[in-house]
């Protein structure tokens, strides 16, 4: 529907022409004989009176009958013809024909004769016309239509294509005014596409309006999904309610057809309104179908653009969501630290997904406040002895349910407690086993709105960190825990061993996760010697840890009772055959014992399977320590030969594990016994360096050759006895 106009409605059937024809509908073909020099009318036919839009009037003068004529050169012709007695023809012609008032622009293909009479002189001029109003038109709205098209299939906007359609039509139909109503997604109501000569007043008072019977005529043309034409606005009971608007905007008729698309599916309605009332002609019902038919396929064309673009659209953003949860997840758990990857989540949640936002956590049974972050100019959320009481409400709430809350808009009751600016916020838990430990609570403005989008985005995210960080809390338990348990069968600090200066390193494989199979030992076992060991388990964690608290133990005691590192050996030997039950337990140790002689520190010391010790002499000699025997745990007697030697002052015994030995560089290369050796005698001062200057010498030599911060796959371990 799109005017006021009133009247009563024609039935379609009837004005698709099933009724009898509308002679305004049939191709006009004109005849007049022309008398004298005045151009008289002696005789025409009722067509050609019709054409001029007068009644039937002989022996007139046409300049008198239809004084439009004179200013159009067309009695100019007729004087030429009947002077010069030569006939005169042309095709399309262009002519305005009607009184002031109703004149309308008509096309002619027409030729004037001259008529002679029986002397040979002329007499009048006989005129012949064929009306090709029509047929130009048909011209004009297929080039239309094919415009219409091309910007269709171009995608250009709807609104452009509808605008487009209407200017056409009222090109093509003068006095016509066009509108177009779109139908909205499910096909209950019509809203405003276009009408460029309508007044804005009246195409808000139709904006909206609903379909269904009786509503105007695009609403019962929609609702019915046939042409409903109504000819006299004023009269039509179906326009009760637009009647003034209508009125005001000089609307008396409405022809309006509805658009349909594929399957019946209502897109909107097409109407032509007129200034008059007016019944529509066949012609005009067709030139309303056809342009329908091109509006349905613009409409339909627009909306499946419109619906790939939002699919798009939601296919970018879940992109971007995917793409973000992962970085976010990569980056909380990029080094398990608890503390750090709560920190990462407040600060990763700004400004992604809000503002400002805040992390609280179960700190020994009680709330904390562990992580805020924010965004430009948006306060920092408190900080826990800052709380008030509607933030803490809300997070006790969602720590208790275990579900998310959200406000949209904060109660203005409680407004001053969230902050300034705040006016949503979303507060998400953080479980653990169906038990929240935590709570994610992000915090919105009038500028960043809390939207649904992010609800779920925060729950998904919330759902990530706390896997993360419960498995960051159990990585920090079993490093602690593996440290702990490390610490207990290393000894706490090298002792000062009279004449001597005592040097150890202990580096754990990988990240620290389990206890190492290395281990070293320094102790007294009488006054007048000191012992040292240093051993590599088979295997790693408790085992191991059970398996090298059984060697030292078994050395420090068997030690106090006997001065042979053999016979320690020995005993440490029968231990492991007889007190290990958990699988195979194979050590590789070197073990020996220090006294003062009177030329330096006499070492006496047992190799089982273990690296050769090296003794590094003055000039940078550096030597590797004979004897040896099996490994300990695999048979009774591991046949274990003792070696001795002293040290003279700035002399050392530099013995590592085969972490040491093994360690691998970038190419695969190990770094061997020779590259030890190397390294030890390029260590330090040539006159005789400290024991902890060889020791770290060395240590950084392996750490260069094997990439420094990579985690080495095999613990290491290093134990250095210098003279002094």
């Amino acid at each position: 529907m799109n005017g006021q106009v009133e009247q009563t409605s024609v039935p379609v059937a009837q004005a698709l022409g099933t009724g009898a024809p509308d002679p305004r509908d049939a191709p006009s073909a004109v005849f007049a004989e022309l008398t004298g020099p005045r151009h008289a009318v002696a005789t025409a036919n009722p067509a050609f009176f019709r054409a001029l839009g007068r009644g039937e009037r002989h022996g007139v003068p046409l300049a008198a009958l239809a004084p439009e004529l004179l200013g159009q050169g067309i009695v100019d012709l007729l004087d030429e013809v009947y002077r010069t007695g030569r006939p005169h023809s042309a095709r399309d012609a262009r002519v305005l024909l009607g009184p002031p008032g109703r004149t309308i622009e008509a096309y002619y293909d027409f030729s004037y004769e001259p008529r002679r009479g029986p002397g040979g002189d002329v007499e009048g001029v006989t005129v012949l016309g064929v009306e090709t109003t029509a047929v130009r038109q048909a011209r004009q709205l297929a080039a239309e239509q094919r415009a219409l098209l091309e910007r269709v299939a171009g995608d250009a906007p709807l609104e452009e294509v509808l605008h487009g359609m209407a200017a056409a039509i009222e090109a093509l139909a003068p006095g016509t005014l066009v509108s177009v109503l779109l139908a909205d997604d499910d096909g209950t109501h019509l809203r405003h596409g276009a009408a460029p000569s309508l007044p804005e007043f009246y195409n808000e008072a139709v904006d909206g309006i609903a379909t269904g019977e009786g509503v105007g005529s695009c609403g019962t043309a929609a609702h019915r999904r046939e042409t409903f034409v109504v000819d006299d606005i004023a009269t039509h009971p179906y326009w009760a309610d637009f009647r003034e608007p209508a009125r005001r905007a000089g609307l008396a008729a409405c022809w309006s057809t509805p658009i349909t698309g594929t399957g019946g599916r209502l897109l909107g309605t097409f109407a032509l309104y007129h200034r008059v009332p007016l019944v529509p002609r066949e012609a005009d019902l067709a030139l309303v179908t056809a342009f329908a038919r091109t509006a349905a396929l613009a409409v339909e064309r627009h909306r499946a653009r419109r619906a790939r673009e939002r699919a798009e659209a939601r296919e970018r953003a879940a992109r971007q969501d995917l793409t973000f949860l992962l970085d976010a997840g990569t980056r909380i758990g990029r080094d398990l630290d608890l503390h750090e990857s709560l920190h990462r989540l407040a600060e990763l949640s700004v400004p992604a997904l809000a503002p400002a936002s805040a992390v609280d956590v179960l700190v020994g049974g009680r709330l904390r406040r562990v992580a805020t972050a924010r965004d430009g100019a948006h306060p920092r959320p408190r900080a826990e002895e800052g709380w008030d009481p509607p933030e803490r409400e809300v997070v006790d709430r969602v720590m208790a349910s275990g579900t998310t809350e959200l406000a949209r808009r904060v109660p203005a009751e409680t407004a001053g407690g969230w902050g300034r600016g705040t006016t949503g916020y979303l507060c998400v838990p953080l479980i653990w086993r169906d038990r929240a430990f935590g709570t994610l609570t992000l915090l919105f403005t009038e500028e960043r709105p809390l939207r649904s989008r992010t609800v779920a985005l925060a729950e998904e995210l919330a759902r990530r960190a706390a896997v993360i960080a419960h498995n960051a809390q159990q990585y920090t338990e079993r490093v602690e825990l593996a440290r702990d348990l490390q610490a207990g069968l290393l000894p706490p600090e090298a002792p000062a061993i009279p004449g001597a200066e005592v040097a150890a390193f202990h580096r754990p494989a990988g990240e620290g996760l389990e206890v190492g199979g290395d281990f070293y030992d320094v102790f007294r076992p009488a006054d007048d010697r000191w012992a040292f060991m240093i051993g590599d388990v088979c295997g790693r964690g408790a085992p191991a840890a059970t398996v090298t608290g059984l060697v030292r133990h078994t050395a420090r005691a068997v030690a106090r009772l006997v001065d042979a590192p053999g016979r320690v050996v020995e005993e440490v030997n029968t231990a492991l055959l007889e007190g290990v039950r958990h699988g195979s337990a194979f050590v590789t140790l070197v073990y020996g014992q220090v006294t003062r002689g009177p030329d330096g520190p006499t070492v006496e010391l047992v190799r089982a399977g273990h690296v050769p010790p090296l003794v590094r002499r003055a000039g940078r000699r550096v030597e590797e320590v004979g004897g040896g025997g099996m490994l300990l745990g695999v048979v009774p007697d591991p046949a274990c030969r003792p070696a001795r030697f002293t040290l003279a002052p700035g002399e050392s015994v530099f013995l590592v594990t085969d972490g040491i030995t093994e360690a691998r560089s970038a190419d695969g290369d190990l770094f061997g016994e020779e590259r030890l050796a190397r390294a030890l005698a390029g260590a330090g001062r040539e006159d005789g360096p400290g024991a902890r200057e060889l020791l770290e010498q060395v240590v950084a030599a392996v750490d260069r050759f094997s990439g420094g911060g990579v985690p080495a796959e095999d613990d290491r371990a290093a134990l250095v006895l210098t003279a002094r």
